[in-house]
This record gives C-alpha cells, structure tokens and sequence, in this order.
C-alpha cells in the first residue's frame, strides 16, 4: 500500500468491543491529542438524537461482568464509576463448595474491611456509557463495519488494509478483538489451545427471595455453576456443562430450563422462579505465544481467553488497559520498543498467574478422583477455618494482585 495515500494515527485499536472501547476512553482522557481509530467488524448501533433515547433499560437477558474491587476502583479513577454505582449490585460475600461434598469456603468483604468485595454490572450500562463518551471525541475516527485483511510491518509505523479498501498507517497497533481473533494472525502471533470439552450456558435468573448480596461458584461433576447476584432480584448464571449437553438444554423450555437449574444447584441461593433468553460459548483457553511484536500490542480476550471460572477475564483486560497507559505514559511514541516492553514486563506475571489459577480450578474440580476430590475438599474446609490460606483468594478475587500506582 502507498503511505501516501494512507490515513494516519497514533494508535489503531482493531476491535470496539467493550475492552477496546474502554481502551479507547482512557487514552484520550490520558492524552486528548492523540489520534485513535477502531476498526470493528459489528455494524454501528443507530445513535437517537436524544441522548436520553440512548440509555436503554436494564434487560432481564443482559450479559453481566464481575467487577473486582480493584477494577472498580480503576473505573473510578477514569471517571466512569460515578455513571454506573446506581446500575450495580454490590457483592459482599461469595461461597465457593464442592456440591456433594463438605469442603466450603466464604469469602466476606467484612473481614477485609470493605464494603463490597466488587460489582456486578450488566455489560450493557457500562457499553452505552463508553459509546456516548466516544461519540464526542473529536479525534476519534470508527472504520465499521470493517476489518483488517492485512498487517504490513515498517521501521515507524504499522501499515493496515482494511477490507473496505482503506488503509490506515499507525505508530501502534492494538488488537482487542477477543479470543478468535484473525488481525492477530495477520500480525504474526501464533497462539496455542486447550480445549476444556465444555461449553457455558448464560442466563439471568429470577428469585423468589432477596439474594442478600451473595455469590455462588459451586463446583460440580459436570464443571463450575456460578451465580452473580443483579440488582431486582436477579441473578446471573453461567452454568459450565460438557459439550454433549448443551442442545438439550438449551431446548428446554423457561420452567423446564429453570428446574434443571434448580436441580444442578440445589436449594442453597433460594427459589429460581425463572430464566431469561440463554446463550451458550464452547471453553478453551487461548494463549498467545507474545504479548507483543514490533508495534503491535494486543489486549483483553486476543491476549488471554481464559474459562469463566472465578471470573477473570474482563478484570484481566483492566489491568491490561492499566499497565498499556502506564508503560505510554509521557512517551512520545507510543509503539517504541521501550513502550511495548514496559507493558509486557507489567503484564507477563499477572497473566501467567491467573492462567494457572483458573486452569488449576477447572481441572482439578473436574477430576473425579476421590484422593483429589479428598485434597480439595481438605483445602476448602482448610480455608474457611484459617485467614492466611485463603487471603490469597480473596486477593484474587478482589483484583488486588497487581498494585499499579498510577492511572
């Protein structure tokens, strides 16, 4: 392609989902001058020309994140917290058990002097407020409903080919498009998959009763069951089943889905009185070979497509946003070996730690063996018991691994 005829930019972001887009903010809030483009494959939702229009009410079928304390703590710093507090159901204590087993463990934002141990916020709030904050940048420019088709490599910039027929130059290139990502071949990344042989069937569920706050992660034989307490009465069920089970249920209707649920988990979050729309994604775990190449940085699901467990994924692409302004800071090339290798020593140990921690949980929950289902029950009853074993859990959970001082 002729430089020529390229459009230039400090920073091309490939993918405006939910950790481009906040990737994306938080740029130009650090550094208002840049220019950024997004290139995002989805069409562009209608934009009302009330902006009240553009808010829309919470759904019952929303897909929902946790928030750990320390993300929530980021989100604040970047001042989007104070537009979404309302939105958000504070989480003030989890159970984690092993169904059919007396190993238990509870974590309480009490006994570590908070007063939540994180949020749970329906992905929804947090998309339309960062969609009307982009609106208004002025140095912002959407290519979507595009892709990259090609990825060519110079001295000082990236040059990219969109499908459309642009093309773009840019100092540094980031790729936040998820765990299937295709820029990220294009850019020369090899990545290396395990598959758990599960799938994830996401769902909101109604109670009968007041959820009192309370998360579940309940590890059966079949995978985790988890249940992420919403605002009204609601929780949010992500429900790991093996592959072979997921059209049957999926087929079932509300009340035939909601006892099956009700079944699997039991009695101990309450009367489930009903389920939304459900939508199922097959688990594997993803890892790129590098964290970045020459210009090229990527970030959330591109950079760690973890399993659900625990819920890390999107906590992981905060501190991924966090350790990339860090590493940019003052500099006034943001894709300079000194840049893209501060962000990677900032996140290599992070990544590779909670890989561990979620592959541990999954494989070692989903082992059968009664001499390993006797040591994590032993180690559950362990931690409820004794503050020092489970502390480090709780410090995962909270999102406190990784104490950045800055941004």
């Amino acid at each position: 392609m002729s430089a020529t005829n390229s459009q230039h930019f400090d920073i091309v972001i490939a993918g405006g989902g939910m950790a481009g887009s906040l990737l994306a903010w938080c740029l130009l809030r650090a550094r208002p001058a840049l220019r950024l483009a997004i290139i995002e494959k989805q069409t562009a939702a209608r934009q009302s020309a009330e902006p009240a229009q553009q808010i829309q009410p919470a759904s019952f079928d929303s897909r929902s994140i946790a928030l750990a304390a320390g993300s929530v703590s980021l989100l604040q710093r970047w001042g989007l917290w104070q537009s979404l507090a309302d939105k958000a159901c504070p989480l003030q204590q989890i159970w984690v058990s092993d169904k059919g087993h007396f190993g238990k463990t509870l974590l309480t934002a009490a006994e570590y002097q908070l007063s939540a141990l994180g949020q749970v916020l329906e992905v929804e709030h947090l998309g339309n407020l960062l969609g009307t904050k982009l609106l208004q940048q002025p140095n912002l420019q959407y290519f979507q409903p595009d892709t990259i088709s090609a990825v060519t490599p110079t001295i000082d910039a990236q040059q990219v080919q969109l499908s459309s027929g642009a093309e773009l130059t840019t100092r540094l290139l980031i790729i936040a498009e998820g765990g299937l990502s295709q820029s990220r071949q294009l850019a020369g990344f090899a990545v290396s998959s395990d598959d758990y042989q599960q799938s994830a069937i996401i769902a909101n569920l109604a109670l009968a009763q007041s959820h009192q706050h309370t998360a579940f992660e309940r590890f059966t034989e079949h995978g985790p069951i988890a249940l992420l307490p919403l605002t009204g009465q609601r929780y949010s069920l992500v429900w790991t089943v093996a592959r072979d089970d997921v059209a049957a249920l999926l087929a079932l209707d509300e009340s035939q889905f909601t006892a099956a649920v009700q079944q699997a988990f039991g009695y101990r979050a309450g009367i489930f009185t009903g389920a939304g729309q459900r939508a199922q994604y097959p688990l594997l775990l993803r890892r790129p070979d590098q964290v970045v190449r020459h210009r090229t940085a990527l970030l959330g699901n591109s950079l760690h497509n973890l399993h659900p467990i625990a819920g890390q994924g999107f906590n992981l692409a905060i501190r991924d946003i966090q350790a990339l302004l860090l590493a940019f800071d003052e500099a006034a090339d943001p894709g300079s070996y000194q840049v893209l290798r501060a962000y990677q020593q900032l996140r290599e140990q992070d990544i590779k730690r909670v890989i561990w921690f979620t592959d541990a949980l999954v494989r070692g929950f989903s082992n059968s063996s009664r001499m390993v289902a006797l040591a994590r029950n032993a180690g559950l009853a362990a931690m409820l018991l004794c503050d020092p074993l489970k502390r480090p859990l709780a410090m995962q959970a909270m999102g406190r691994g990784q104490p950045y001082a800055k941004y």
